[in-house]
């Protein structure tokens, strides 16, 4: 009898601990979309957005598959890099931290483009 209490007690930890960390690191979507069409993304003083060059998402479908070497003559190691120098250069906002959840939705958008 005792341990029933028990047992669903040790499974609402353990619930709680694997999905507390998907949770807490993935990208929301439907906000990175938001933020694709925003032109204050960074920060940007220009009324461009993500979407201005890349409508709809046209040609950047696979951007999340990509390994990259470089974009517009600067060295990328990841979509995070390739993310912040659009925002730098054609927007003329600030990079945004990689770990922000800023970051994270807009990345998690980009990919779900190429599914």
């Amino acid at each position: 009898m005792r341990t029933l209490p028990i047992l669903v007690i040790a499974v609402m930890i353990l619930a709680a601990f694997t999905l507390a960390p998907a949770s807490g690191n993935a990208g929301n979507v439907d906000n990175g979309k938001k933020l694709y069409n925003d032109p204050t993304l960074g920060g940007s003083t220009n009324p461009k957005s993500c979407n201005t060059c890349h409508p709809g998402g046209k040609g950047i479908e696979h951007a999340g598959t990509k390994e990259y070497a470089s974009l517009m003559g600067m060295k990328v190691n990841a979509l995070e890099d390739v993310v912040n120098i659009c925002i730098e250069r054609p927007l003329g906002g600030k990079a945004l931290a990689d770990d922000s959840q800023e970051m994270k939705d807009i990345v998690s958008y980009i990919k779900s483009l190429g599914k």
